[in-house]
C-alpha cells in the first residue's frame, strides 16, 4: 500500500501533540518497517522547517527532516503536478498541492486529520487512527 502524509502528521511526531502522537507515529512505524510505502509532497519539507524551527530549533528541524527521508520517499512533482493542483478545487491551495502530490506517486490514499479539506480528492483522505484500524483488518 502507498500512502501520502500530510504535514500534519509530522508535526504530530515532531511536537509530541498529545492526543496525535501515538497513532501519527505508528504511521512513521509502518515505513520504517517496510509494510507501507509512504510519500511526503516535497513543499511539505519547507512548511514543516517553518513551523518546527526556531532560532534555537533549526538544527533539529532538519535532523527530523534528515531522518524521516532515510525512509520517507518524496513525491516526484513537477510543473505538470503545480497545474494540476491549480484545478483541484479545495479551499485551501497547499491542500491541492497535497493531492497533486498524491497522484503523481499513485498513492492509494492520503493520510491527514484534516479530511474535511479533501472531500473532493480523487484519492481519499483518512486519518491516522482510521488507517491503523484499517490496516490490521486487512492484514
Amino acid at each position: 500500500m502507498t500512502v501520502l502524509i500530510d504535514t500534519d502528521i509530522l508535526l504530530d511526531i515532531a511536537l509530541k501533540r498529545e492526543n496525535f502522537f501515538v497513532d501519527s507515529s505508528k504511521i512513521i512505524e509502518l515505513t520504517e518497517n517496510h509494510q507501507i510505502i509512504s510519500f511526503i509532497a516535497w513543499h511539505s519539507l519547507s512548511n514543516f522547517y517553518y513551523l518546527t524551527s526556531s532560532s534555537t530549533n533549526r538544527t533539529k528541524a532538519k535532523q527530523f527532516i534528515a531522518d524521516l527521508l532515510e525512509f520517507v520517499k518524496v513525491a516526484p512533482v513537477n510543473t505538470e503536478s503545480a497545474k494540476k493542483a491549480i484545478s483541484i478545487e479545495t479551499s485551501d491551495f497547499e491542500d491541492a498541492l497535497q493531492i497533486s502530490s498524491a497522484i503523481s506517486c499513485s498513492a492509494d490514499l492520503i493520510i491527514t486529520r484534516n479530511i474535511k479539506h479533501y472531500k473532493k480528492s480523487l484519492i481519499k483522505a483518512i486519518t491516522p487512527s482510521e488507517f491503523i484500524k484499517t490496516y490490521h483488518q486487512i492484514t
